[in-house]
């Protein structure tokens, strides 16, 4: 006997068969604890009415990966007057009396990025020998405290899509063992449990179990995980086994890690393969009671931003509540109409 279970995944939240969008925020804090990525624009300094409190600025910090974004050049001029920000009272002699250019403010660590933009200032005559440079208009700088676009950090946003997470569970007799496996995909992309039913123990099936993309608005590398564990959506628990494999130290094995080089892009991942549980207790917990998918991650940005669990260890975004084992029958059944055969989650 085969079964095959459905997702619920993109529900609205009134549904009691849906899955909801419980996806929690990663750890963005800068692994040095300076004045960086991991840091708003807003300062504590001990500074006069006429002390520059971004007088102390040193470039972001910079982690690759090959083939990413650029380090950002270093910076020349001196600290009252740097020559990448063409800060108002700098000279301009060399410009001359009614050039623009691009300025800025704020902190390097923010510029560019989410809702910071640079102003443009105008060279104006300030003595007979030398111009300087006057109000900065326009720039936009971080809002203190903010999280996301606002906070101007290069990790603050992600999705994660998978493009198929249903499994299949064969029940074989007369040993009355119970073993999760991965579905197979049809020319089409649709899921379906292999046909015939292949001999216990089952081998892999012989096609990848899913496609999946990854946009993030920062660059960097990353490592994300799936796994599949019997127990209760509504309360996981540490202790709840999971069906899908895990690695000999006993880490999730279905994985993709890969270096993410163009922020803001949909980017395919690589895909995960086939697989099958050699835990059949839990997989026979999972076709009995249910169970939910979690999605883990851990990685660093090109700006040195930590992405785990503020500890140095993967961190849960997204858990997946799958629909009653009836809806792989009838899709049109009870609790069914939110079903999918994907999922995504939200960081």
């Amino acid at each position: 006997m085969r079964f095959l279970v459905l997702l619920s995944v993109l529900c609205a939240a009134v549904l009691a068969a849906c899955g909801a969008n419980n996806a929690s925020t990663f750890s963005d804090q800068n692994p040095d604890g300076g004045i960086g990525s991991g840091d708003d624009a807003s300062f504590n300094l001990d500074t006069g009415p006429d002390v520059d409190p971004y007088k102390i600025d040193p470039p972001p910090q910079w982690c690759g990966p090959d083939g990413g974004p650029a380090a950002p050049p270093p910076v020349g001029g001196t600290l009252d007057c740097p020559s990448d920000k063409n800060k108002e009272g700098c000279d301009c002699s060399s410009a001359g009396i009614g050039a623009t250019a691009a300025c800025w403010m704020g902190l390097r660590a923010n510029r560019h990025l989410g809702q910071c933009k640079d102003g443009t200032t105008t060279c104006i005559h300030k003595s007979e020998t030398s111009n300087q440079w006057g109000p900065c208009v326009g720039e936009v700088l971080p809002t203190p405290g903010a999280k996301g676009k606002a906070a101007c950090k290069c990790f603050s946003a992600g999705q994660w899509k998978l493009s198929n997470l249903i499994p299949c569970f064969f029940t074989y007799s007369p040993s009355n063992a119970v073993y999760g496996i991965s579905t197979v995909l049809d020319a089409a992309g649709k899921a379906a449990c292999q046909d015939p039913v292949p001999p216990e123990p089952p081998p892999a099936p012989p096609t990848k179990w899913t496609d999946d993309t990854l946009k993030v608005d920062c660059a960097g590398h990353f490592r994300l995980c799936y796994e599949l564990k019997a127990g209760d959506y509504a309360n996981p628990k540490a202790s709840d086994c999971a069906v899908t494999p895990r690695d000999a130290s006993g880490k999730p094995a279905l994985c993709v890690e890969g270096d993410y080089l163009k922020e803001g892009i949909e980017q395919a991942f690589p895909t995960i393969g086939p697989w099958v549980s050699a835990n059949t207790a839990c997989s026979a917990q999972f076709k009995n009671s249910g169970g939910y998918g979690e999605m883990t991650v851990i990685g660093l940005s090109v700006q040195c931003d930590k992405v785990d669990d503020g500890a140095g260890q993967p961190e849960v975004f997204h858990r997946v509540q799958y629909c009653p084992f009836a809806c792989g029958q009838n899709p049109s059944g009870p609790g069914c109409a939110n079903c999918q055969q994907g999922g995504s989650g939200q960081f």
